[in-house]
């Protein structure tokens, strides 16, 4: 559904020479994100992680794609090789039926990688995700509190929605920490170090 305005966003950059192309997640799977990530790249935009837009802790950021230096041969090449992609015909890398976002069995392993460095830059968003609503839910909480009175009873009440929804952000935290972790090893196991040292590009 959204795959084929995302797709021709991506070429209007790529026809304009943006040096940068944003994008959120549209597809509702990471995986299927991870095979767009691999098609941008065979029209010119490599990967490169959470884009500057991106609000800090927002669950659906933006990320970036920077554009290769070869971006217009091989642009070129994956219109005159796969001329309908942009009106729902194959993508270069997929599947020609069923699920367009299917990669093929020889390129599954870049899908792979790219997934593992999308969600190990996904994962270090959850540290500020939820925070701000931490900090602002004992303000919300005076407005009622202001109207019934501060009883015992109430900030009793107040106390324990708060704990709540800071355990349930702990524990999000947690599973973040863990994915970080699981997909910075599937990265190291392959040679990737992710996110890229600033220093050494």
């Amino acid at each position: 559904m959204f795959l084929q305005p995302q797709l021709r966003a991506l070429l209007r950059d790529g026809s304009q020479g943006a040096e940068r192309h944003d994008a959120r997640n549209l597809q509702r799977s990471w995986r299927k994100f991870a095979a767009f990530a691999y098609i941008a790249e065979q029209y010119g935009y490599r990967y490169e992680g959470l884009s500057p837009l991106s609000p800090k802790g927002s669950p659906n950021p933006y990320f970036a794609f920077r554009r290769l230096p070869d971006a217009p041969e091989r642009a070129a090449w994956s219109a005159q090789h796969y001329p309908a992609a942009p009106e729902g015909g194959q993508l270069p890398g997929m599947r020609p039926k069923g699920n367009r976002l299917r990669p093929l069995p020889e390129v599954q392993h870049e899908v792979d990688l790219l997934h593992a460095r999308i969600m190990v830059d996904y994962s270090r968003t959850h540290r500020r995700r939820g925070l701000t609503a931490l900090l602002v839910i004992p303000v919300i909480m005076l407005i009622p509190l202001s109207q019934t009175g501060f009883s015992p009873q109430s900030l009793l009440v107040c106390a324990a929605v708060w704990l709540f929804f800071a355990a349930l952000w702990l524990a999000g935290l947690g599973i973040a920490r863990r994915r970080h972790t699981k997909y910075r090893r599937v990265l190291r196991n392959a040679g990737v170090d992710w996110p890229p040292n600033p220093s050494l590009t």
